[in-house]
């Protein structure tokens, strides 16, 4: 893959259908849009042509949520071409995916599960993100997880497979800040250790969301407003890597547009904050 990844320093939103009027309609102060990939690229999805007018106005991230990056038998091809038919299309600014697996043969979980970080579970992603990376003619961003076990098998952490991933294959991170911070809190890890062991010029995007608290963990549920714990390790990690496509997340108990943009001033905010300081 001699392609390589554009840096960008924008702030933007994850687009849900209840925003489509007020973006189609009305001048949004974003610099992106992300939407999620799949939504997009089956029939009687949601409709290609309100994503065109967006492109018109906005940069594009598509963010899929089904390739199934640690599938042990292998990327799904049909999958792979629709997708490149829509990337070829809106031209996104980024195509990402998640470090997890989801499908094996004929069963998908519809959910996004943990990986062993072991050499092993390594050479399978690497040369699944190989194969879809030169499928889609592009390098590709990869998303941290947010996970609820560990495996006794691991013989690495989760920050030094994924920097070891982005060694071997030149993809780069999106990385979710609140899966750091819910991770962290679940498995007792340092969330500022691991913001170290990432490699710094591997990542392009932010995302920063909410939580719930479940029995004795948090859950990555993307309902809530982002909480305090989850800004201030962004300001951690800005501060690390610079400023980079930085989003607000929300996939459930969805709030007023209004809502959402004075998170995303909070977050410039933050980059503001960090230029005046250097």
């Amino acid at each position: 893959m001699s392609h390589s990844l554009p840096s960008f320093a924008g702030y933007g939103l994850g687009l849900r259908r209840e925003h489509y009027r007020d973006f189609l309609e009305t001048e949004v102060p974003v610099d992106f849009v992300e939407v999620i990939s799949e939504n997009y690229m089956v029939d009687g999805g949601q409709p290609r042509h309100i994503l065109r007018q967006l492109r018109e106005r906005h940069p594009v991230i598509l963010h899929g949520v089904s390739m199934s990056i640690g599938s042990a038998d292998g990327l799904k091809d049909a999958y792979l071409r629709r997708l490149r038919t829509l990337a070829d299309e809106i031209q996104p600014l980024y195509v990402s995916d998640h470090v997890s697996w989801s499908r094996f043969a004929h069963f998908n979980s519809h959910d996004l599960l943990p990986l062993p970080y072991t050499e092993e579970t390594l050479e399978v992603v690497c040369r699944n993100i190989h194969h879809a990376q030169e499928a889609l003619g592009r390098p590709m961003l990869f998303e941290n997880p947010s996970s609820y076990v560990s495996f006794a098998a691991s013989a690495m952490s989760e920050a030094e497979f994924l920097a070891e991933m982005t060694r071997r294959t030149g993809c780069g991170l999106l990385l979710d800040i609140n899966n750091v911070f819910v991770s962290a809190h679940n498995h007792g890890w340092d969330a500022e250790a691991y913001l170290r062991d990432i490699p710094p010029q591997c990542v392009r995007q932010i995302h920063l969301a909410g939580h719930t608290e479940g029995d004795g963990m948090l859950i990555d549920s993307h309902d809530q407003p982002v909480p305090g714990g989850v800004w201030s390790l962004y300001a951690k990690a800005i501060a690390s890597f610079g400023q980079v496509a930085t989003m607000i997340e929300r996939d459930d108990n969805i709030p007023p547009l209004a809502e959402l943009l004075d998170e995303l001033a909070m977050a410039r905010g933050f980059g503001r904050h960090l230029q005046e300081a250097a």
